[in-house]
């Protein structure tokens, strides 16, 4: 009696082991958004995820504030150890002199929820000699902008780019090594990188998860491009991967062998599966919420260098190919 007591008890035991271990195995399944239900402006710009990345040069000044239902609410800042205000609802921030990423840990008094402002200092275009940012060439950029238009600017400064820090995420589900330029040197390696892409990538990841496509990221094939680069390559002269707002993305999950994955489940992987992904998109573009992310989706078939994917990027205008 004794014995079977025990075997029926082993057995709960068992059991109850093997579904915990399931729900733990789910829940690293479940996708995570990364989402908060305040948004943060950081001077124009916005972030409604927990860590979000910001570009700005030393010394540089910028607002924060932050809002909630469309309210301006009081918040607290602090850096590592350090508090900067304990309540405001304007909070005026000085970047630090000295290049790198440093996080601001923002908390809405009244949540329980805090959230990282990550800012980059960057290193100043006015650095660039002769093409060339500390031994990393760049390029020269197009001197006349394309339609006259302020967003083929030059940009002001380039994000450093080490060995230390090239896996530190940007946003909830990208690294900041993910968009760097494939044309090789040394480290530090310089990149331009827009926060608006970064919101639109995360935009568009939980677009495709919500619609049964599980990634907790896109496979960046080609994020930032320098003119150099670009030019060697034959690409366009006005190509916004030179500005930090384009990427060229595929969903690689099942199983992850840099390709495509099949996405609309016909047993092939093809340009129908590029158009598969791009439907998703361009099926939430007059939506209210993606209008911060108007710009050009683009889809492209495999060749003997890679598989199909689409281009996306945050010029603000409409383009399609």
């Amino acid at each position: 009696m004794l014995k079977t007591i025990l075997a029926v008890l082993m057995l709960f035991l068992t059991i109850n082991a093997v579904n915990a271990e399931n729900i733990e195995k789910k829940k690293e399944l479940t996708y995570q958004t990364g989402s908060i239900d305040y948004t943060i402006k950081f001077g124009k710009l916005l972030s409604q995820r927990e860590l979000m990345s910001f570009f700005v040069l030393p010394k540089q000044k910028v607002q924060i504030t932050v809002e909630k239902n469309k309210t301006r609410i009081s918040f607290a800042v602090s850096e590592l150890n350090k508090t900067l205000s304990n309540s405001a609802t304007i909070f005026n921030y000085t970047a630090a002199s000295e290049i790198g990423y440093y996080d601001l840990i923002v908390r809405p008094n009244k949540e329980t929820q805090s959230s990282v402002v990550r800012v980059f200092v960057m290193r100043p275009a006015t650095e660039i000699k002769d093409g060339v940012l500390k031994g990393f060439r760049i390029g020269a950029y197009p001197q006349k902008r394309y339609k006259n238009k302020e967003i083929y600017n030059p940009p002001f400064g380039f994000v450093e780019l080490t060995e230390k820090n090239q896996n530190i995420h940007v946003s909830p589900h990208y690294t900041l090594g993910q968009f760097m330029s494939k044309q090789g040197g040394k480290y530090p390696k310089y990149l331009a990188l827009r926060t608006r892409l970064l919101r639109k990538l995360e935009y568009v990841t939980d677009l495709a998860n919500a619609k049964g496509i599980r990634t907790d990221g896109f496979q960046i094939m080609s994020g930032f491009r320098t003119p150099y680069y670009n030019a060697a390559i034959k690409n366009t002269l006005y190509s916004r991967h030179q500005w930090g707002g384009a990427a060229d993305i595929f969903v690689d999950e099942n199983p992850k062998d840099n390709y495509m994955d099949d996405l609309n489940a016909d047993g092939k992987i093809n340009f129908e599966d590029a158009k598969y992904l791009a439907k998703l998109i361009n099926e939430r573009s007059s939506e209210e919420d993606y209008q911060l992310f108007v710009g050009g989706l683009g889809i492209y078939k495999a060749n003997s260098a890679h598989g199909p994917f689409i281009h996306v990027d945050v010029r603000g205008t409409k383009a399609r190919w």
